[in-house]
Order: structure tokens, then sequence, then C-alpha cells
């Protein structure tokens, strides 16, 4: 099977780690990612069998937890974050002691804190609230969710796709503007890569949600607050206040008759399993004396019977 053929977005890893320091200082994760873990949240119910464990990635920014412990309040959560600050964040949430981090706690509905390393194949369940967006390898990234998962354990996650902030970008492109954010993913291609990357019966959609503000300031804030600028070939320095004031204006203009500014995300939501290993061609298929003695007729008794 040809590799999935899908550039990889172009992520600064520095602004990236800047980014997210900056939402480690927020009051509480943002607005757009706590409506997006509830619509995660209520297709659960369709899984057969809950999970004993857990594992929530970048737990704090996902702002996931709450939601998925009303549906299975026994699964044991592990939280993986992505920086120092959003550990200690996330210890803080829970009111542990700095100690506690990556300690194993024996009652199921405690979580488990993860300072480093995530253990292979110990989780029944993997949930990723819009962090694909922001990788800069997302085969890399799934191959990790992969390794993380138990055979038969599940992914649940979301991304923004392509049509995410469409109207800002025409703003920016009628100015002359490099793209106000690095490339988002089709949900198709993320199809592809799941396929790719060893996951079995993939199910991929997507819905689109409408935001508005009163004003390009607040529409401004609101988009700090989900993360900021991330690819390379953004601004080297700080803006003037002349572009800023360009901005405002080009913002303001695209305002309509209720005053209001209205900028398009689209969301991108995947689940597939972790299948077990296929045996590699030419590989020799091992079956157990016990199997083989299973099929064998019992001494004193005709099949016929």
């Amino acid at each position: 099977m040809p590799e999935a053929a899908m550039p990889p977005p172009a992520i600064d890893h520095r602004a990236l780690r800047r980014v997210l320091d900056r939402l480690a200082r927020a009051d509480s994760p943002p607005w757009l990612h706590q409506e997006v873990a509830r619509r995660m949240a209520a297709r659960l119910p369709v899984i057969r069998q809950p999970p004993e464990r857990w594992l929530d990635w970048w737990g704090f920014t996902g702002a996931g937890a709450a939601a998925v412990q009303a549906v299975w309040p026994q699964a044991q959560r592990l939280v993986v974050e992505p920086t120092p600050a959003l550990r200690a964040r996330s210890v803080q949430a829970l009111g542990a002691p700095w100690w506690a981090w990556g300690a194993r706690r024996q009652a199921a509905a405690q979580p488990v804190w993860l300072s480093a390393e995530v253990p292979a194949g110990q989780a029944q369940m993997l949930w990723a609230n819009l962090v694909l967006h922001t990788a800069a390898d997302p085969a890399a990234s799934l191959a990790a969710w992969h390794r993380a998962l138990a055979v038969d354990g599940f992914l649940m996650f979301s991304s923004f796709g392509p049509d995410t902030l469409r109207e800002l970008r025409a703003v920016y492109a009628d100015a002359g503007w490099p793209a106000p954010h690095p490339p988002y993913i089709d949900m198709h291609d993320v199809g592809d890569l799941l396929v790719h990357g060893g996951f079995a019966d993939p199910v991929m959609d997507q819905e689109t949600i409408w935001l508005t503000w009163s004003s390009p300031e607040a529409l401004l804030a609101e988009l700090r607050s989900l993360g900021g600028h991330l690819a390379v070939d953004r601004s080297a320095g700080l803006r003037t206040p002349r572009w800023r004031a360009r901005l405002l204006q080009a913002l303001a203009a695209r305002a309509g008759a209720d005053g209001r500014i209205t900028m398009r995300f689209e969301l991108v939501y995947g689940h597939a399993y972790k299948a077990a290993p296929r045996p590699g061609r030419g590989a020799p298929a091992v079956v157990s004396l016990e199997h083989l003695r299973s099929g064998l007729p019992k001494p004193g008794l005709s099949r016929n019977a």
C-alpha cells in the first residue's frame, strides 16, 4: 500500500511551546475546546465496552475530563501533558501534590498523572480534543497514539478542518499577507493517515459551527485564547500599530447588518480502533497445542452423535 502523500503542516515548535505556556496561565480552557469536548462526549455511549483506563491527551486544554467522567465515572484517567506548566496546572486542578506525578493510585476513579513517558499498550481509550492540527507531523502523532493504546482500544479525537477561519484568511489574502495560521488537514487525508498508521475501521465526520463577535477586538481576543499563529512563515517580529489598525478596519468591514463579525470553524471528528497486528507475509502461523486438541473428537464419541 503506498504511503499517504500529504506534507505535514509547517508548525513552529518554539511558537507552540510559548502558546501552550500561555494557555497554562489562563483561568480556564478555551471555551471552544470545552464545547467540542461536550460534543465528543455525546458520542461515547455508542461504545459497547467502557474502558478500564483512558488517556486524556493534553488534558487541560482538551477540557474533556468532566465530560468523559460523566459517562464513565469508574474509568481510570491518565493525563498526558506536553509541557511542565500544563502538567502543573492539571495537578493543581486535581488538588494533588507535586510528588503524586507518575504515581499509580488504587482507586479506579482517581486520575493517574504521567510526568514524561506514556506506557505502551495500557489504555483502552485515547482522547485527544483539538490536538492534531497543532502537530508538525500528524502521522507521528497518530503513531504515538497507536503505541499507547491496547489492542482493541479506541481513539477519539477532534481537529480543525480546512474551512476553519476561511473568512479570516480572505482578509489576509486581500491585504497581501501570508495566511494567519498553518494549513488544517482535510478529514479524508486524516482517514488515510489512520489506515496507514495501523488503525482499523476509521470513521470520520465533520460539522461547521459559526461564531460571531461584537467587535474586531473581541474576535482577536478570542482567537488568541484558542492559541496563536504557529506557522514557521509568520512574521518574525512584532507588528506595528499601523498594521493592527489596518487589520481591525478590514475585520470591521466584514460585519453584518447586525454589526457582528462572523467566522466559521470546521470541526473534524475521528474514531478508530487499534487492531491486532497481522502476521507479515511469509511469517509462520502459530497454533497452540490446546487449540489443535480442541478440534479432535473426544474418545468414545462419534462426530455424528
